[in-house]
């Protein structure tokens, strides 16, 4: 790898990928909105982390902080730059941003992922790559420092659209297992026994796997927030509902009930918070 790659956006997974590139030796420079004591290689401004880097990878919160990191770094980039777009956006946004990148000489990689912290801890994220297949092959060693699989998906907006599909999968399946459980332990019948009986039956997943420990320590700390979740979901209906009244019954209740879990103060908790709300 003879690239060097900066990252902006030191949330739950950003910090996480930023040791990973450190410890590889690949990392070029930090930059968080909120200077963060533990980052590694931080520098000044995001403008700076595009100057000293080749690729400018962004993992921020939606697409406004998209936006806002670009409005500073596009006038930085040129021909040799390649920025990589991972925070979980709307296709139309895609759009917009790359237009703004190429527009510079520089090449645009949108890289949404799945994994959560530790999955990211693990190294086993999962990007759905949106871009040409020679960018793509370009840096799947770089992005491999942090990843276990790289799919690539089509085009931009593509990658985006997939990305948002799966997290609607996510959260339906979240709430589908607060419900599930809800339903037994009114029952009298204890998390052991639930648990032990889902293994086995078709519909284990691995949402299930993940959360189940947290489900019975009723602990929330997030490896993927509500907030963060009801942003995706709120941005699918941007695809799910185009040209026609909604149909989406799934993605408009899962919708409703993580609005719920953030208007009572769960915002910042794991999305398996949503069994707060069936208490």
């Amino acid at each position: 790898m003879d690239k060097k790659i900066g990252v902006i956006g030191l949330g739950i997974i950003g910090r996480v990928w930023a040791g990973h590139y450190a410890a590889a030796g690949v990392l070029g420079g930090t930059w968080n909105r909120t200077p963060r004591a533990e980052a590694p290689l931080p520098l000044g401004s995001p403008e700076a982390v595009a100057r000293a880097v080749d690729v400018v990878q962004i993992v921020v919160a939606d697409p406004a902080a998209v936006e806002a990191v670009l409005a500073r770094v596009v006038p930085e980039l040129g021909p040799g730059k390649v920025l990589v777009q991972s925070s979980t956006i709307d296709p139309q946004s895609s759009e917009r941003f790359r237009a703004q990148v190429v527009a510079t000489g520089a090449r645009y990689l949108e890289a949404p992922f799945t994994g959560s912290k530790p999955a990211a801890e693990a190294r086993q994220t999962v990007y759905y790559l949106g871009g040409e297949a020679g960018l793509v092959a370009e840096l799947d060693a770089l992005l491999g420092t942090v990843s276990s699989l790289r799919l690539h998906v089509g085009d931009h907006q593509q990658a985006c659209a997939l990305k948002l599909a799966m997290n609607l999968n996510i959260a339906a399946q979240m709430q589908a297992l607060c419900e599930a459980l809800t339903l037994v332990r009114r029952a009298g019948v204890a998390d052991e026994v639930f648990f032990n009986a889902l293994r086995p039956n078709v519909a284990y997943s691995g949402v299930t796997k993940l959360k189940e420990p947290k489900l019975r320590a009723e602990d929330y700390a997030p490896q993927f927030s509500v907030k963060h979740m009801l942003k995706d979901i709120r941005l699918s209906g941007l695809t799910a509902s185009e040209g026609s009244s909604d149909p989406f019954a799934v993605r408009a209740a899962v919708l409703g009930r993580l609005a719920a879990a953030d208007a009572q103060g769960y915002g910042e908790e794991d999305i398996c918070a949503l069994l707060k709300l069936l208490a």
